[in-house]
């Protein structure tokens, strides 16, 4: 990753916001951003400058729970942006050893299963984070509900489901907003029913002003994940998802920008590196029977003019998606070797596909075993994704009295210092 990319992400900035900050155009940043030149020293002093504070020193201007909280993928996006959980639900016990690992500041205990607890033992909160699971409606008519004196509205449509929950606690507490994450398919799930009786749950019965976007991780990271998300304000606020800022594809990051670089570079990963030049342990390169074993699947599959089959690639290449399902074969994403049969990502490399960590940067701390890190990644969210939703939101979320959003006025006042230092450096 390139200094400029490396001082631009920790500034809480998208391409385009670094591009009117610094006065260059977007396409000179996209370049800057690949490591394709950079910036002029004053330049890069002024994305210094707008780097903020450590996160445990700033204090928090909003707060926010994590449901469905998974290793807290959709978190990291608002903790940079000054938010602070206040709870968290997660009800794999090895997602909660790895949640509790990487997030130690938390001062309140993990949740299990939230259909056991009681909307008013949450605490109150200005957001909702949740990466609920997809699952189908069983809906009667009302009328006939109605002639059984039944319950009608989503208080009958979503019990048994688990958005039943998202939506118990969003009528109970009235967050300010909401960001929900699932699987593209959510909008053709059961005919198309699912989401529509999502849609009505949220703008209907609870009022919120809802948009809904679907997006392609492949602009920040190098992998095809397409993923749908719902944002919902509880006033109309002005936020627009047409917004989002989306890096130009033309410039975005290949496999090798989270690959070990296997040079002795990296330091020592005893996990999964190995020898002086920290080589990936062998363990992770499929064995014969295995490797021939998909071969096999694939022609036949090829064959029969199916699809099928595993994604070979290299440095300079594209991931397919990442799924729970990577422990067992790996086939989606099997990495190119000199001389040797392919390999599997390791867990660490599939942490950086996620955007959960980047080369050089802290690490991602892994305390269960490397079956347990696939699943958990696989049905994770992009963290740059999130992360760019997020400072889209932002200026709805954190307002001064006068109305104003309060962070773009921060963001502005050093803007203005670092132009003023830009001009006595120059």
């Amino acid at each position: 990753m390139s200094e400029f990319s490396e001082l631009r992400q920790k500034a809480g900035l998208s391409v385009a916001e670094a591009a009117a900050h610094l006065g260059y155009t977007e396409r000179q940043c996209y370049r800057f951003e690949a490591g394709d030149g950079e910036p002029r020293k004053a330049a890069m002093e002024v994305l210094k400058l707008l780097v903020p504070a450590k996160q445990e020193n700033r204090k928090s201007e909003f707060t926010f729970i994590d449901l469905f909280a998974g290793i807290g993928g959709l978190r990291r996006g608002f903790d940079a942006i000054g938010g602070k959980c206040v709870f968290t639900s997660e009800w794999d016990k090895f997602s909660q050893q790895t949640y509790r690992a990487n997030y130690p500041e938390d001062d309140h205990e993990i949740a299990g299963d939230i259909t056991k607890i009681e909307a008013a033992d949450i605490p109150a909160h200005d957001v909702l984070l949740a990466g609920f699971p997809c699952q189908p409606f069983s809906l009667a008519g009302v009328s006939k509900k109605n002639s059984l004196g039944r319950a009608h509205g989503f208080q009958c449509e979503m019990q048994g489901t688990l958005f039943f929950d998202v939506a118990r606690i969003l009528q109970h507490h009235r967050p300010k907003a909401f960001l929900l994450e699932n699987v593209k398919n959510l909008k053709s799930h059961d005919k198309g029913r699912t989401f529509d009786v999502i849609m009505k749950t949220l703008t209907e019965d609870l009022g919120y002003k809802v948009q809904t976007r679907i997006v392609d991780a492949r602009h920040w990271v190098p992998q095809h994940r397409e993923r749908i998300f719902i944002v919902g304000f509880r006033e109309d606020s002005g936020f627009d998802f047409d917004d989002l800022p989306v890096p130009d594809k033309a410039f975005a990051p290949k496999l090798a920008s989270i690959l070990h670089p296997e040079n002795g570079s990296e330091g020592d990963d005893p996990r999964f590196l190995e020898g002086p030049k920290g080589k990936v342990q062998a363990r992770y390169t499929l064995s014969d029977h295995l490797w021939g074993y998909l071969q096999a699947y694939a022609e036949k599959h090829r064959a029969a003019g199916n699809g099928f089959g595993f994604g070979l690639v290299g440095p300079n290449d594209v991931a397919r998606t990442l799924s729970a399902r990577y422990h067992k074969d790996g086939s989606e994403i099997l990495i190119s070797q000199k001389r040797k049969n392919p390999r599997r990502l390791t867990p660490r490399e599939c942490a950086r596909l996620m955007g959960f960590e980047q080369v050089g940067d802290k690490p991602f701390s892994f305390v269960v075993s490397d079956t347990q890190a696939y699943r958990q990644f696989g049905n994770a969210v992009v963290v740059p994704v999130v992360a760019a939703i997020a400072r889209l939101m932002e200026p709805h979320l954190v307002q001064k009295s006068s109305g104003a959003p309060a962070k773009k006025k921060v963001r502005a006042s050093v803007s203005a210092q670092a132009q003023e230092k830009e001009r006595a450096v120059a």
